[in-house]
């Protein structure tokens, strides 16, 4: 595998601090890094650092169970909800993930994917209660973003509300397995290069546990930056930082506008690299399943909340069989006919 080429990019820095009464400068800096970057770090948005420790806390000890007892909530792709181990392929690799997680929902999605109280005690309520916590600072950003395309102040938070049977938002528990440091020949993805099709998402990482790199989408040259100049988002051990990225629903609903980032968790290969098991935790503001989907300009058939997210999972699935398919016909030779098949976490 070849070296990666990387750049030291500047992510701008968004203090949320006095919300209402920097609302206008707030927005402007929003604006501008989802034009010119589609990453941005949040700082001063009012979750604590011993709110986001507990939640790690409890991350870990969900994750340090038996399998067999993780499987009692297994995943579901018609509900996005559940736990899943080395079952997510990304099309830019045509491989698994080298990870586990744990997708949860505010509704009725959840139903029998909760974990008994006495086999995790206090887990559930810890878990919404930090989702509850980043939902509003999504909702901050909602603000932000309506009022730089036009739209009234509630525009995307309605969309958006998790108080609503049809509540499509997510949070996930992610823990990257520990990769060994000699080369053993094989090539340890732990997240595959790829953008996000949601709204916005909130990511909270470990310091110590780098990894996540990102790809700028207007600098992109080839489909999943293999040839590409990428730029480490190391975790700040002074900081209480959130890395947002925006989706690929923020960009359709900005008429393409707002620009959904290229990123992965990089697979280690190199010195420097970090072998050991990650945590992180991402909040994907996801659409009501009603929610009406189009940008000012109109640029894109309107879609619903449930229409968007479907055909984005379909797309991905297809282009994990196209990966698989390529994989497979590099193995055995060109003119040879293969047959692939596969399964797809959300």
């Amino acid at each position: 595998m070849a070296p990666t080429k990387y750049s030291d990019r500047t992510i701008p820095t968004v203090s949320l601090a006095n919300f209402d009464n920097r609302i206008d400068e707030i927005t402007k800096q929003l604006v501008d890094a989802a034009e010119n970057v589609g990453f941005f770090c949040l700082v001063d948005h009012g979750i604590s650092r011993e709110q986001v420790d507990k939640i790690f806390d409890a991350s870990a000890a969900f994750f340090s169970l038996d399998d067999d007892v993780k499987a009692q909530v297994p995943f579901s792709a018609q509900h996005n909800a559940g736990w899943e181990k080395n079952a997510q392929i990304r099309p830019s690799t045509g491989a698994a993930d080298q990870k586990e997680s744990y997708q949860m929902q505010f509704g009725s999605n959840m139903d029998g994917r909760w974990l008994a109280e006495e086999t995790l005690p206090g887990f559930r309520d810890e878990a919404l209660h930090f989702m509850r916590l980043a939902q509003s600072v999504s909702e901050h950003l909602m603000v932000c973003f309506a009022r730089g395309l036009g739209f009234p102040d509630d525009y995307f938070i309605k969309a958006h509300d998790i108080s609503e049977p049809d509540s499509q938002t997510v949070g996930r528990l992610l823990h990257y397995f520990p990769t060994p440091e000699t080369n053993d020949g094989k090539v340890h993805h732990r997240a595959g290069a790829h953008c996000d099709w949601d709204f916005v998402t909130l990511l909270f990482q470990k310091a110590g546990q780098s990894g996540l790199e990102i790809c700028p989408g207007r600098e992109t040259t080839s489909r999943f930056g293999e040839s590409d100049v990428w730029t480490k988002v190391e975790p700040d051990p002074d900081s209480n930082a959130i890395i947002c990225n925006i989706g690929d629903l923020l960009m359709s609903w900005s008429d393409d506008r707002f620009k959904s980032t290229l990123h992965r968790v990089k697979a280690p290969s190199e010195p420097g690299d970090f072998y050991g098991e990650r945590y992180s935790i991402a909040f994907f503001n996801q659409p009501r399943m009603s929610a009406q989907i189009q940008g000012p300009k109109q640029k894109y058939p309107m879609l619903t909340g449930e229409e968007f997210t479907r055909n984005a999972m379909q797309r991905n699935f297809k282009a994990v069989l196209e990966a698989k398919e390529k994989q497979a016909q590099r193995a055995v030779g060109p003119g040879v006919p293969t047959a692939t098949s596969v399964s797809v976490g959300a």
